[in-house]
């Protein structure tokens, strides 16, 4: 596949969780709930996060943005449902050393690895990681 096939597939993978976001919603019942903004682009997320003895049971969020943004919040759900807490926080400092253009293992990261691109536009980064700091933020208070 080529530079040019995978950068247009990376797209499509961002529109898609931008479009139609996966774990849009709130929970009724107590989660642990961040709100966070991006001022600089205008992006208001609100995170949810069910844990279980350590363990990222389920994930939610709702707001508005730029599809960067939004797109993440989708990603970011997805990947750490069903995660210990540990792996999870360890995914999102992965995830931020990407966004610095550093070399990193996604794997584990699922579709969150389609905003490597996102690196290379640095007014752009904020947006990327606003759910993952939402996360950081949460888990520490």
């Amino acid at each position: 596949m080529s530079f040019s096939d995978l950068n247009t597939l990376y797209r499509q993978v961002i529109m898609d969780h931008y479009k139609n976001p996966k774990n849009n919603g709130t929970f009724e019942n107590d989660a642990l709930t961040v709100d966070m903004n991006n001022p600089t682009c205008g992006d208001r997320i609100q995170l949810q996060l069910q844990l279980v003895d350590g363990v990222v049971q389920d994930a939610k969020f709702t707001g508005e943005g730029c599809s960067i943004s939004m797109a993440s919040c989708s990603m970011m759900t997805e990947a750490v449902k069903g995660q210990k807490l540990e792996d999870a926080l360890n995914m999102s400092k992965a995830f931020s050393n990407m966004m610095l253009g550093e070399e990193v293992d996604t794997d584990e990261m699922g579709d969150a690895a389609a905003l490597q691109g996102v690196s290379q536009f640095p007014a752009r980064i904020k947006c990327a990681t606003l759910p993952w700091k939402a996360m950081e933020k949460g888990v520490k208070e």
